[in-house]
Formats: C-alpha cells, sequence, structure tokens
C-alpha cells in the first residue's frame, strides 16, 4: 500500500506539486474520490477548488472498466479499443451513456450550491484525480477544462500505470504523480483505506474551502438581568448563522467549537459564540447541568441576535457540544424556536430526553466511534427524536475528538448539514 487514505495521498501528491504554488491556479477535482485529494492539493498551493464533473462509461457486464466517459458541456471520449475488445454495440453504449448522462446532471444540481465556480479561464488548471487506470475519465475532464479556457492544464494523480504519461499526451500540458508501478490492476490496491466518498463528502470539501475568511467581532450579548461575552463572525454574503452552545467547564474560547466555527465561516455561514453563564453563575456546578436555563439564555441570544448586523433575515441553526447539545435540543422544542437545523457534537441529548419528540428542526447527532457511553445515549435519543435526523459515528474518535482529522471530519460534517437546510 501507498497511501493510508485518499486525504494521506493528497498530501504526498500536494508535496510534488510545490513548484507550481504561488502561479494563478485552479484546483479541478474529479468526483467524487478526486475531491479529497483535490482538497489537500488546493489547501497546500494556496489555491480555489472547484471540481469538473464526468462520468465514466463502464462496459455494461464489467462497469470498472472503462469505454469511454462524458463530461460538462457534451465532452464525450471514447476507447475504440475497449469497444471493440469488449464487443460493445452502438445500442448497449447509448443505454450506459443515458444512464451515466443522468448521474452527472443530478450531480451538477447536487454540488451546485456548493460550489465556487472557481473559473478556469486564462489560468493554470490542476486536474486531480485519486489516480488514474485506463484514462479516459482524466481525458474527458481535460478535454472539459480546455472547453472552458484553462491557459494550461496540469494532470495530476496520487498514482497511475507506468506508461500513463504516453495515454493523455496531449490532454495535458504537464503531469505529475506519486507512484508510477509496473503492475497495476486497479487504483484501489495501492490504498489501505479506498472506502467510497459519499456526495456529502464531496460538498463538504468545496463548502469548506469556497470562501475567505471572515473578521470575527467581540460582542456584549443582555441575558435578562446580566450580560455576557460572545464572538460574532458574519462572512459576506452569509447563507445562515449558526449559535453554539457549548459543552460544561467550556466557554466561548473552547478551541474545539473555534475550530468548527471557523470551518462554518468559510463555508459561508454566520457564527456565535458566546458564554452561556456569567463566570459567577458557572462557579455554581448546579447551573452548568441546568439544561432548561442554558436553553433559555440560547432562545435569548437568538432573540437578540434577530436584526443585528444584519443577521435578522438569515435562518438560524444551533451547534451544542456535550451537555450544551441538549440546551440546544431544549430550545428547538419551543414552538415559536425558529431553529432551521441542528448539530450535536458528542452531545448529551438524554438530558433533554423529555422534549425530544417536540424538536421539529433536522438534527444531526455526531458521535466519536470510540465513546461507547455517549454513543449508547445517542442511539436511545435517536429513536425519541420525530424529526429529520441523522446520527453519524467518526471512526477512531474520542469525547473530545482530539485524534488526527476527527474535528476537522466535525466541521465538514456540520458545514454540509447546515449549508443545505439554513
Amino acid at each position: 500500500m501507498y497511501f493510508t487514505d485518499r486525504t494521506d495521498a493528497g498530501r504526498q501528491l500536494a508535496a510534488r506539486l510545490t513548484g507550481l504554488k504561488g502561479q494563478d491556479l485552479v484546483v479541478l477535482g474529479l468526483p467524487r474520490g478526486g475531491v479529497p485529494v483535490a482538497a489537500q492539493v488546493a489547501d497546500a498551493l494556496d489555491a480555489p477548488l472547484d471540481i469538473c464533473l464526468v462520468r465514466k462509461l463502464g462496459v455494461p457486464y464489467q462497469p470498472e472498466l472503462a469505454m469511454g466517459a462524458i463530461g460538462e458541456n457534451g465532452v464525450r471520449v471514447l476507447n475504440d479499443r475497449v469497444l471493440s475488445d469488449a464487443g460493445v454495440s452502438a445500442a448497449a453504449l447509448a443505454e450506459v451513456e443515458t444512464r451515466e448522462r443522468a448521474v452527472l446532471e443530478e450531480r451538477a444540481r447536487r454540488y451546485g450550491t456548493a460550489r465556487g465556480f472557481a473559473d478556469p479561464r486564462g489560468r493554470t488548471a490542476v486536474v486531480v484525480d485519486d489516480g488514474l487506470a485506463t484514462g479516459a475519465t482524466a481525458l474527458a475532464a481535460c478535454q472539459v477544462v480546455r472547453a472552458r479556457g484553462a491557459a494550461r492544464i496540469v494532470l495530476a494523480v496520487p498514482v497511475a500505470p507506468h506508461d500513463w504519461a504516453a495515454r493523455v499526451a496531449g490532454a495535458a500540458d504537464e503531469t505529475y504523480s506519486v507512484r508510477e508501478p509496473e503492475s497495476f490492476y486497479a487504483i484501489g490496491q495501492f490504498y489501505d483505506d479506498f472506502t467510497q466518498t459519499t456526495d456529502e463528502e464531496v460538498v463538504a470539501c468545496l463548502l469548506t474551502r469556497r470562501g475567505g475568511r471572515a473578521e470575527a467581532a467581540e460582542v456584549r450579548i443582555p441575558l435578562g438581568g446580566t450580560e455576557v461575552g460572545g464572538r460574532l463572525t458574519l462572512p459576506e454574503r452569509a447563507t445562515g448563522i449558526v449559535l453554539f452552545a457549548h459543552g460544561s467547564g467550556s466557554s466561548r474560547h473552547s478551541p474545539r467549537n473555534l475550530a468548527v466555527a471557523d470551518t462554518l465561516d468559510r463555508a459561508g455561514l454566520g457564527t456565535l459564540l458566546f458564554d452561556l453563564l456569567t463566570e459567577a453563575e458557572a462557579a455554581d456546578r448546579a447551573n452548568v447541568f441546568d439544561t432548561p436555563l442554558l436553553a433559555h439564555r440560547l432562545r435569548q441570544a437568538s432573540h437578540w441576535l434577530t436584526g443585528r448586523f444584519g443577521a435578522g433575515a438569515l435562518s438560524t441553526g444551533y451547534f451544542g457540544a456535550s451537555t450544551g447539545a441538549a440546551a440546544a435540543l431544549w430550545a428547538a422544542a419551543e414552538p415559536d424556536s425558529g431553529v432551521a437545523a441542528i448539530v450535536s457534537r458528542g452531545g448529551r441529548p438524554d438530558l433533554a430526553d423529555e422534549r425530544l419528540p417536540e424538536v421539529t428542526a433536522p438534527t444531526l447527532l455526531i458521535v466519536g466511534g470510540a465513546d461507547p457511553l455517549v454513543l449508547d445515549l445517542n442511539e436511545r435519543a435517536q429513536r425519541r427524536l420525530r424529526c429529520e435526523h441523522r446520527l453519524v459515528t467518526v471512526p477512531g474518535a474520542g469525547h473530545l475528538f482530539e485524534e488526527p482529522g476527527a474535528l476537522e471530519r466535525v466541521g465538514e460534517l456540520a458545514a454540509s448539514w447546515f449549508a443545505e437546510r439554513l
């Protein structure tokens, strides 16, 4: 195995492309597997990320064998040798193409709101996939990008057959790979984890790299007879705003919630992190676990936010961690809450058990795979929820999601959930 997973492959590939940094670039990933690889490349080269939609045309009785590919703008590439050797008729080819064209159009709709539509005209386009086998899809992608006006095309993959450069000659101006083994059967043989990339992961990769960073403002929020500090970030053209309810013993300065908030901000979502309790109140441990009180504070902050900083017209979401998740669910159960979506990270929904059937906002429960007690509590809560909901485990993650890549995964899941519903 050469690569742990696509993220590892992307980092290794990015190291081969450092000479391109500083040029006028756009990085284009091929959905679905090429996008997480391309995301690492875009991050390393400090370049915008977009996708190039193409679909492989697989031989009817051996779908993994490409007899051609189709792409945006009507591009169609056929491998005459494979067509001949496989004995594929014109009718069978047309049937496969019709089916794949429908998938292409559906994905264009699915990814449309997340795409930044980085324009390759007059720029160097770095086309990235998770590997190259027959080359049909890569050829189609290069033709699509050329039709979009790219001045130069760089085709980059983590792994490809030793003779791959000759296969794509003329389509790409430059080619890069990390490995070019003599023995090559399938791309997946070179990955320890080659699990299929989901549409949700593609959307998350695009969303979290779509916008620039927005400036955070320190605010003071009146909560009845007291006042607490907050951190408000509103990206330009924000599509919604997410209020954070932190867990026991934490505050608006929580590094984990700040990391998730940064991901949401880059996805074009506003965020408000604030202290649910004053320092004096937090000193009384009974307040820390007073779910109705914390939920009331969350609703007060929502009302305060309405009409301020241009946020009044934005849909609202709640992100709750640990006991804060219980407060978010409790607050959302109110008939007039107006909350459009909820995400819970390592949450304690059992502390809002009596209110769970009354929650109407779509709810995402994220739990670490190595946090069995909280996982059990969330599985029980899932059976109580009557709204749209989903439970996702992050493999190997503990309660605090401190493992490499775990918190990044939480941010991507949250960004995708909120972006589709706010």
